[in-house]
């Protein structure tokens, strides 16, 4: 080590990057997956690390629905791992798909039910939400308190029965008031 700092990028190379980083998102999101292939390997060949590891990961899904592969998984929940990929970038209907086979195959399958319920949630289906949440909770009463500190379900933050379902034990002291 020579003790001297390393020369860095000048800022206009840092800054092309991030634009084609934030194309690479752009083109993503609108499902221009060669497209967005093509950016994210341009960030990942010259982009700061950081930057760089990000555009791996939408690499991959890009990668993954160019590529005409089979998708085998090794158990359910790897599947359901990729169902929520989807519906973070934004793939909302093939994530259904996904989580729509998953219960299929494991209708007890209380993340699935959860993960339905979060979708539903981001497409303000809110009753479908408040079904699968309830249902999700049924199962595994863990997800309720999950729920209880998950963005995804904002959108019914302000509704009673939301409410009711993540805090029963509120609503029960309402009933039965102590003397």
């Amino acid at each position: 080590m020579s003790g001297k700092p390393e020369p860095t990028r000048p800022l206009s190379e840092d800054s092309t990057l991030i634009l084609a980083y934030q194309d690479g998102l752009r083109a993503l999101q609108e499902r221009k997956f060669e497209r967005a292939k093509g950016l994210f390997q341009k960030v990942i060949a010259g982009g700061p690390r950081e930057l760089a590891d990000r555009a791996k990961v939408h690499l991959n899904t890009c990668v993954q629905h160019i590529e005409p592969v089979a998708k085998v998984f090794q158990s359910v929940e790897e599947h359901y791992d990729y169902a929520v990929s989807l519906i973070n970038v934004g793939d909302y209907m093939s994530a259904r798909d996904h989580l729509e086979t998953i219960l299929k195959q494991a209708p007890k399958a209380d993340y699935a039910w959860y993960g339905m319920a979060v979708l539903d949630c981001l497409n303000n289906h809110f009753e479908d939400s408040l079904r699968e949440l309830g249902e999700a909770i049924r199962l595994s009463p863990a997800n309720r308190f999950q729920a209880r500190s998950d963005s995804d379900f904002n959108n019914l933050a302000d509704d009673p029965r939301f409410t009711e379902l993540l805090y029963p034990e509120n609503e029960s002291a309402l009933r039965y008031p102590r003397e």
